[in-house]
């Protein structure tokens, strides 16, 4: 899973390596410790006037449509590659609302014999900005929308696997206009676990 993340990159920076056009008050950053339900960066795929791409902010929390209230049901941070195409919650999204979530790295913690937890945190080796594979969707209940979004988490690879059995989907800059459906295409990529080398670096102080 993905439960917790960082962002610095400055979000002037964030626009333009994405391509993309701020359309709403942003989170501040940097945030070393992005947390469920706070607002997020996301990219998403421009209109049919082949406008850029959207920098917005939405709720880490993926809302479905039958949800009553904010609180109404499970919290749903992450959405798994493997079964998203089928399940209610986010088929629909997996199609057509496909969106790329912007971290600098992500956090995972593990326990000693003693039961104490030691946070790592998670980066590429190169040190290059990260996007998360995510999917988004409008919420709306008494004229209030709350704009919402996961991040696709799937089977950790090798080097991940001795921290957690499951990581984000971290799709490379020449497979964002794809997954974001540019293409005019509903149909799912692949996905796969992040092929380059990833770093792993203890965290020693608060998050």
């Amino acid at each position: 899973m993905c439960g917790r993340f960082a962002v610095t990159l400055p979000q002037d920076a964030m626009a333009q390596l994405f391509n993309a056009r701020p359309a709403n008050d942003l989170p501040v950053v940097p945030n070393s410790n992005v947390c469920p339900t706070d607002d997020i960066h996301v990219i998403r795929r421009g209109g049919e006037d082949d406008a850029p791409r959207s920098l917005e902010a939405m709720r880490w929390g993926f809302l479905p449509r039958w949800y009553k209230a904010l609180k109404d049901g499970p919290l749903l941070i992450n959405a798994r590659a493997e079964t998203m195409a089928e399940k209610p919650a986010f088929r629909d999204a997996a199609r057509h609302r496909r969106c790329l979530i912007p971290a600098s790295g992500f956090y995972e913690w593990t326990k000693d014999e003693g039961g104490a937890k030691q946070p790592w945190y998670i980066t590429r080796t190169d040190e290059a900005p990260i996007a998360f594979a995510g999917l988004w969707q409008d919420w709306e209940r008494n004229g209030v929308t709350c704009r919402t979004a996961a991040i696709v988490t799937c089977a950790a690879n090798a080097e991940m696997a001795d921290l957690h059995h499951r990581m984000p989907v971290i799709v490379e800059p020449e497979e964002w206009a794809l997954w974001l459906g540019e293409d005019g295409k509903a149909e799912l990529p692949n996905l796969r676990a992040q092929p380059a080398p990833l770093s792993f670096k203890p965290v020693t102080g608060p998050l």
